[in-house]
């Protein structure tokens, strides 16, 4: 595992040996900050299931200002404040060892708003959509802001979830990335 590109790029980053942990593929990874472009620089990022945080770490090199990482491995955790300590960048990130609703539920209660979400729960396990439907239950992000989930492609992830609304969709072999934005005519009809 590397990171790609911005301030870090090339440096590697530490795995968790021998475990079943996927960690998002370097073609999946520079495809997605690329498509993401310069709306990473300056925005407040949440990397849902952060794992050894290859995702978020990529957005801090390529200029977020903040990132805040969720996972629930303490093998994990572990290893992302290992991988975040020697990039030594320890001040602009929060790391939180709980589950997603959880976290979601209290990002939200402490007013919390991100541009960017990053999902990618364990594949097929149902986590990916029920993370939507926590985020449009506690809304955690930004009006102009983004959402991305990872999934195994024979996943369907539905089209929308509340007042998230997929916009887009790139497949990679067996991965899939699915973007969300909120729906401003479907909130506008609720309120």
């Amino acid at each position: 595992m590397r990171v790609i590109a911005g301030e870090f790029g090339g440096r590697r980053l530490d795995p968790i040996e021998g475990t079943d942990i996927r960690p998002t593929s370097d073609k999946v990874k520079e495809s997605l900050f690329n498509i993401l472009g310069d709306t990473v620089i300056d925005s407040i990022f949440l990397d849902l299931f952060g794992g050894t945080g290859g995702i978020g770490i990529e957005a801090l090199s390529r200029g977020a200002k903040h990132v805040v990482f969720i996972d629930t491995s303490i093998k994990s955790i572990k290893v992302l404040k290992g991988n975040l300590k020697n990039l030594n960048v320890e001040d602009n990130v929060e790391v939180f060892h709980t589950d997603y609703s959880t976290a979601i539920g209290k990002l939200h209660k402490y007013n919390k708003q991100f541009d960017i979400i990053f999902i990618d729960p364990p594949y097929s396990v149902g986590m990916a959509k029920a993370a939507l439907e926590e985020l449009d239950k506690n809304p955690i992000i930004a009006q102009s802001g983004l959402v991305i989930v990872e999934h195994d492609s024979r996943d369907d992830m539905p089209q929308r979830v509340g007042k998230l609304h997929m916009c887009r969709i790139k497949q990679y072999g067996n991965t899939t990335l699915s973007f969300y934005n909120i729906n401003e005519q479907m909130q506008q009809k609720e309120e």
